[in-house]
C-alpha cells in the first residue's frame, strides 16, 4: 500500500453476514488487513467507520492504536472543503426497517458475486476483458435504480444537516460515484470486491475515483494524500 497521511475504511471490511452463513477466510483477507495496520505503524492515520455489515464495531468506538473507530467523521481537504463521511447504511429503509429482507438480498448478491468467477475464466479464454455479472444485473433492473437516486438523494439531505459541509463521502450501495447533486459534492468510493473502486485525495485537494483492473484488485496501490476504501 503506497504511503497516505490518512485512510478512511468506510464500512463493511469484515463481511459478518457472509462468515454467520460459513467462515471463508483465505490467507488474501489476512493480507489485506497486515496492510492497513502496516500502514498505521508506518504513520498513516486509520479511519474505520462500520457499516452494516460489521456493524457490532459501532459497539466499540474509540482509539486503538493507529485505528480509530468511528461512527462518522468530517474530512478537511487539503483546499479546505468539509466534506462529511459515513457508510451509508443508516439512511437504508431495507437495512433499518427489513432486515430479514436485506439479508435475503445480500444472498442472492454474493450467488451472483460468485458467478462471476467462472463466467470471467471463460471470458479470459476467449480473449475478453473483465465483466461483472452482478453489476450488470444492478444496473439493468429499474428499481435499483430508482433506489440508488433516492440513497444518493437522502444523503446529501443527511449531509445538509451539518455544519458547514460541501460534500459527503460515503459506501454501502457498491456504486463508484463523483457528481454534484444540489450545491454539495457526493462521493461514493464503490467497493473493492465488485467495482474494485476507491477515492484517493491529491495534495492539491481534488479527489479521483480509481477503478482497478481485476488482475490489480488486492494491491491496494492507491497513492496520494488521504484514500478512503469501502469493503463488502
Amino acid at each position: 500500500m503506497s504511503e497516505c497521511e490518512t485512510l478512511y475504511i468506510v464500512g463493511d471490511f469484515v463481511d459478518v453476514w457472509s462468515l454467520k452463513r460459513g467462515i471463508y477466510w483465505p490467507q488474501q483477507h489476512n493480507d489485506v488487513i497486515q496492510k492497513v495496520l502496516r500502514a498505521g505503524r508506518k504513520g498513516t492515520q486509520v479511519i474505520y467507520i462500520p457499516g452494516n455489515h460489521d456493524e457490532f464495531l459501532s459497539g466499540f468506538l474509540g482509539d486503538y492504536g493507529a485505528v480509530s473507530v468511528q461512527a462518522r467523521a468530517i474530512h478537511e481537504t487539503a483546499d479546505g472543503r468539509r466534506l462529511l463521511v459515513i457508510h451509508g447504511h443508516e439512511l437504508d429503509a431495507v437495512v433499518q426497517n427489513s432486515k430479514w429482507l436485506a439479508h435475503l438480498g445480500d444472498i442472492g448478491y454474493t450467488i451472483l458475486l460468485r458467478l462471476n468467477t467462472p463466467l470471467n475464466w471463460v471470458r479470459r479464454l476467449m480473449g475478453l476483458g473483465f465483466w461483472s455479472l452482478s453489476a450488470a444485473a444492478k444496473r439493468s433492473v429499474k428499481n435499483a435504480v430508482n433506489y440508488i437516486g433516492a440513497f444518493e438523494d437522502a444523503v446529501v439531505r443527511l449531509a445538509k444537516l451539518e455544519d458547514r459541509i460541501d460534500g459527503v463521502v460515503c459506501g454501502h450501495i457498491h456504486t463508484p460515484c463523483i457528481r454534484k447533486i444540489r450545491d454539495l459534492t457526493y462521493y461514493n468510493s464503490g467497493d473493492w470486491v465488485e467495482s474494485l473502486s476507491a477515492l484517493v485525495e491529491h495534495s492539491d485537494g481534488a479527489i479521483e475515483l480509481l477503478q482497478l483492473s481485476a488482475e490489480s484488485h488486492l494491491s491496494l496501490d492507491l497513492g496520494g494524500e488521504q484514500a478512503v476504501l469501502s469493503g463488502v
